[in-house]
């Protein structure tokens, strides 16, 4: 049975209302466990299989399960609960607002959309009776907006054959392959001194500034003058700077966090020793230059392999549903299939157009959802049976 608009909208209501934001992003957030129960409830008297599992305190992931007759492979869907930060519009994050055919809320299409398509779909397989093949498991996890825990969890406590991620894109687009990414915090030492002393001071924010214009010059040079054919531009930019004590004293530190990309084939490692270069060139002109570089977090490369029955499955199931084939893609960003691959499960990235991401007024197309949550039921369904 064909999705309906209105079953989609209630549900998406429902979850938006919710408040997980990722705790990562904000310390007063929520985190998870409120809309993990509502999820819980919402599948209540299905036939459906649902264990709701612990990753960290007050962060659980939900699994559910519809078995099939074990005779055919078992196929995981994934889509994370949390969501972005809402500070910027507190005052209307939560209250869903639909003009015309979109939706306003936080997380509304990163990444709730997700969860409500994979609600439906196993729900309404398991209603229809669906015969099956193998297991369908939809895995809701934690922490998608963090380190990736729930889906680090969902990999080393389930065994499946293949995986769907869910994440905001537009049908008929199936991402196979997108940039890593990594958090690197890069400090910059200065010597405390009182503004009166220049002669003694050494100003750790001059030096800095010098290190952020080289990677302004590498982001446009390098980065931007040189796209990946598939993946774009080499994601960059700076996220957050602290330093200094007060007005009247040289700067003694200063940390500036940064988010940059891997394309395929490189490590984290390239992006450190370019920073490392910029050292030695700022040093050539401050002759009393120091710096470090630290890894706070580090993600490879999504390159998948071994897809095609999946990638088959999606294509039918798009030419069937939008009369459109499936349009293979590449993305300057990174998401949970990286992990679905380094596990040696084959995976694609999937999903339904949305705007504003990780900003205020985030919006989800909803004739485009509706129309997702059936190429999902019907890939789902063309894979497992």
């Amino acid at each position: 049975m064909p999705a309906q608009r209105g079953e989609v909208v209630a549900l998406l209501e429902e979850l938006v209302r919710i408040e997980s934001v990722c705790p990562l992003l904000d310390t007063a957030a929520s985190g998870e466990r409120e809309v993990v129960d509502f999820v819980a409830g919402w599948l209540a008297g299905s036939g459906i299989e649902v264990s709701v599992e612990e990753v960290s305190e007050g962060r659980p992931n939900l699994i559910a399960r519809l078995r099939g007759t074990g005779s055919g492979p078992t196929l995981c869907v994934n889509a994370h609960l949390d969501t972005a930060n809402a500070t910027l519009w507190a005052d209307r994050a939560f209250a869903p607002r639909i003009d015309g055919d979109r939706m306003y809320a936080v997380g509304v299409a990163d990444n709730k959309a997700a969860c409500v398509a994979a609600l439906i779909a196993i729900r309404d397989l398991a209603s229809a009776r669906v015969p099956l093949q193998g297991d369908l498991l939809v895995a809701l996890v934690t922490d998608g907006f963090g380190a990736s825990l729930g889906t680090e969890h969902l990999v080393a406590n389930h065994v499946f054959d293949a995986a769907i991620v869910i994440e905001p894109q537009a049908l008929p687009i199936v991402v196979t392959e997108h940039q890593g990414f990594g958090w690197i915090e890069i400090t910059v030492y200065g010597r405390a001194a009182h503004g009166s002393t220049p002669q003694d001071g050494v100003d750790a924010i001059v030096h800095m500034a010098e290190v952020i214009r080289g990677l302004h010059d590498l982001d446009e040079n390098e980065w931007r003058a040189n796209p990946d054919p598939l993946n774009g531009r080499t994601m960059f930019h700076t996220g957050m700077i602290s330093g200094g004590t007060d007005y009247n004293t040289y700067p003694q530190s200063v940390v500036l966090g940064i988010e940059v990309g891997t394309q395929p084939g490189e490590t984290m490692a390239h992006r450190v020793a370019e920073i490392e270069q910029i050292f030695v060139d700022v040093t050539a002109r401050f002759p009393l230059f120091r710096g470090e570089v630290t890894v706070k977090l580090d993600r490879e490369p999504f390159t998948g392999v071994g897809f095609d029955s999946l990638l088959a499955a999606f294509d039918t199931a798009c030419q069937s549903v939008i009369g459109k084939p499936a349009e293979r893609q590449g993305r300057n960003l990174w998401t949970d299939a990286a992990i679905m691959q380094a596990a040696d499960i084959p995976a694609i990235l999937i999903g339904s157009r949305g705007g504003n991401l990780s900003a205020p007024d985030e919006w989800i197309d909803i004739p485009e959802l509706v129309a997702f949550t059936d190429v999902l039921t019907a890939t789902v369904r063309e894979f497992l049976t």
